[in-house]
């Protein structure tokens, strides 16, 4: 079904938001916008929100999968305003919110669902989940100038780190459990990139609770929600693969042209497996086994 914008959404249809987890996608372009919305819904979401302007094309299998909202990043809408809404129309639930061109993977996802892993996450009381955006981009762009392909697809096996996250209000203290993390194109091409948004860090999967607010940079208001794990053991960690980076350098003129190939010596193949993402230390499995 359709909507006119979230408030038509959620006047017509705030059931769909009774039960989670659900996953709210954010269309820039048509990009892989199929296969964005089928790989959600195959990873078991209950309900999966789709932000998009009326004029984005969707398979005709894919139409029924989806509640489609009128949405225009384009035209100045901000996606972190759409979540908030969300958030305060549906306290107690489970979200996951990306773009598109983006796909979710957690530790043995191809045998758990969406579900199993919130309800593990939940029983050791943690109300957010940390996700690394890995940049994925296609190896060969002259068959590929969009520099997306799902067949020849590939991600940087090395390059990654973090540094501390400061906290202005504490002296420049760094903030317990909480670092800014880095790697990828968003790293090699970084004079490409503005400066605040180099990080791959992203808050994706978090329960949402009164007055919990969604921050541009993708951090939360609660600052509990931003960090990494709780302080007496390890937790999990997951990753959102995204094709978002590497198709935005190669649509920005300021780029496009100094960008012959993304591949370098520390490319790989995505195997499009989580296994490969654990292998490679790209997320973590904390206690669950």
């Amino acid at each position: 079904m359709q909507y006119s914008g979230v408030a038509d959404f959620l006047s017509k249809n705030s059931q769909a938001l009774a039960k989670g987890p659900v996953a709210l996608i954010f269309a820039e372009d048509e990009t892989e916008l199929d296969s964005t919305v089928r790989h959600h819904v195959d990873t078991g979401f209950k309900e999966v929100l789709l932000f998009a302007p009326e004029s984005f094309a969707l398979s005709k299998d894919v139409v029924p999968l989806a509640h489609r909202i009128q949405f225009d990043l384009a035209a100045g809408e901000d996606f972190a305003d759409a979540v908030n809404q969300i958030i305060a129309a549906a306290p107690g639930i489970w979200l996951y919110y990306c773009f598109n061109a983006e796909y979710l993977f957690y530790p043995f996802c191809e045998t758990r669902t969406i579900s199993e892993l919130m309800t593990f996450h939940g029983e050791e009381r943690r109300d957010a989940m940390l996700s690394y955006v890995i940049d994925i981009y296609a190896g060969d762009l002259n068959a590929h100038p969009s520099a997306v392909s799902l067949e020849d697809a590939h991600l940087d096996k090395s390059g990654y780190y973090a540094l501390a996250r400061n906290d202005p209000e504490n002296h420049n203290h760094p903030k317990e459990r909480q670092l800014n993390f880095f790697g990828g194109l968003r790293w090699r091409y970084e004079e490409h990139i503005p400066s605040p948004r180099r990080k791959i860090d992203r808050i994706s999967l978090f329960r949402s609770k009164p007055e919990l607010t969604l921050r541009p940079d993708h951090t939360f208001n609660d600052e509990e929600y931003n960090t990494y794990a709780c302080p007496w053991h390890h937790n999990l960690t997951a990753s959102v693969v995204s094709f978002r980076t590497a198709k935005a350098l190669k649509r920005n003129p300021g780029s496009t042209f100094d960008i012959k190939s993304f591949k370098w010596h520390n490319s790989t193949p995505f195997e499009w497996h989580s296994r490969q993402l654990l292998d490679l230390g790209l997320m973590e499995p904390g206690q669950w086994f």
